[in-house]
């Protein structure tokens, strides 16, 4: 395996955690306070309409805020809207969901730990950069991962205390952790298959229940992609279809993927159209372009793209 895929098949593998922990929390009925579209009704984004709210907030009995995994992937379902809306906009959207549902103490902690959550995710953004750019092709693969969570670990302390670290990234750390370990063992040549066998048992063995539940979860997605398949394939509706993903998950997993199955399909009908549009006009995007053209052109992107997804034609021009 040369670096490139080792290092894409590392990022593919602790990646597939976000999707794996979402598909596992849409089943959890526990939680104290669970938000749902509703609690945005006024507009927001466009990518984040008729979905439902991901990660929950908790408050105990005496006001104060339960810090944990579900508050960090709630602000970052919020967060996720970055690009089409400005970052200070969407402080200001998650500040006031938190003052909609929390007492008061309760509120004021979990807006000051948005603040230095935000401010945590710029600095990795810059450490990401910076590794990126201190990167050289002879590197070990395994050895700059390893670095690079060396160091996002030293950073997440100049943010929070130990206590906040493992409430709110202590279960994806495990899964990531688990995921690059399985892979340096597949990848060990002084191992014999009987070895390699022996050290994946005892990963499997020493994972809680909960990592092991998240493990299968990408399967079951797997499963539910092949099995939707089938079904359009066979004529089924949208209707029997979402029946079958919400007896298989939830209702609240059905209703989310039955959304990016409606985003997916819009935006592919947009890109359709404008290609054709544009093939139709003789418009390109050229240097040699007219002026008009290059009008013509815009007023097409204005009609059938927002600002914020106009950035993405160029991957399809």
């Amino acid at each position: 395996m040369n670096k490139r895929i080792s290092v894409v098949f590392v990022a593919v593998t602790i990646i597939t955690a976000t999707f794996s922990v979402w598909l596992i929390n849409s089943k959890r009925q526990d939680q104290a306070i669970h938000l749902i579209s509703k609690d945005h009704p006024f507009s927001f984004v466009k990518s984040l309409d008729g979905t439902e709210v991901d990660g929950d907030i908790r408050q105990n009995n005496d006001g104060n805020l339960v810090v944990s995994g579900e508050l960090k992937r709630l602000f970052d379902y919020y967060l996720s809207a970055t690009g089409e809306k400005d970052l200070s906009d969407i402080q200001t959207q998650i500040e006031k969901i938190l003052d909609q549902k929390l007492k008061p103490v309760a509120a004021r902690q979990a807006k000051q730990l948005l603040s230095q959550y935000i401010a945590y995710k710029k600095a990795l953004v810059s450490l990401e950069k910076e590794g990126t750019n201190n990167a050289h092709a002879g590197d070990d693969v395994f050895a700059t991962v390893k670095t690079r969570w060396q160091r996002m670990h030293q950073l997440r302390a100049q943010f929070f205390n130990e206590k906040e670290i493992q409430a709110m990234f202590g279960f994806d750390d495990a899964y990531d952790q688990d995921a690059l370990a399985r892979l340096v063992i597949s990848q060990d040549k002084t191992l014999t298959e009987a070895q390699k066998k022996e050290k994946l048992l005892a990963l499997d063995n020493a994972m809680s229940p909960e990592l092991r539940e998240a493990k299968t979860a990408p399967y079951q997605l797997i499963h539910l992609n092949e099995q939707t398949e089938k079904m359009r394939r066979e004529g089924a509706s949208e209707d029997d279809i979402y029946r079958m993903r919400a007896a298989a998950t939830s209702p609240e997993a059905a209703d989310r993927l039955a959304q990016v199955d409606r985003d997916s399909n819009d935006w592919n009908r947009r890109i359709k159209h404008y290609l054709e549009q544009r093939q139709q006009r003789g418009l390109t995007t050229s240097e040699t372009m007219t002026a008009d053209q290059q009008t013509q052109l815009q007023q097409l992107r204005n009609q059938l793209f927002t600002a914020q997804e106009q950035k993405r034609l160029s991957a399809y021009e």
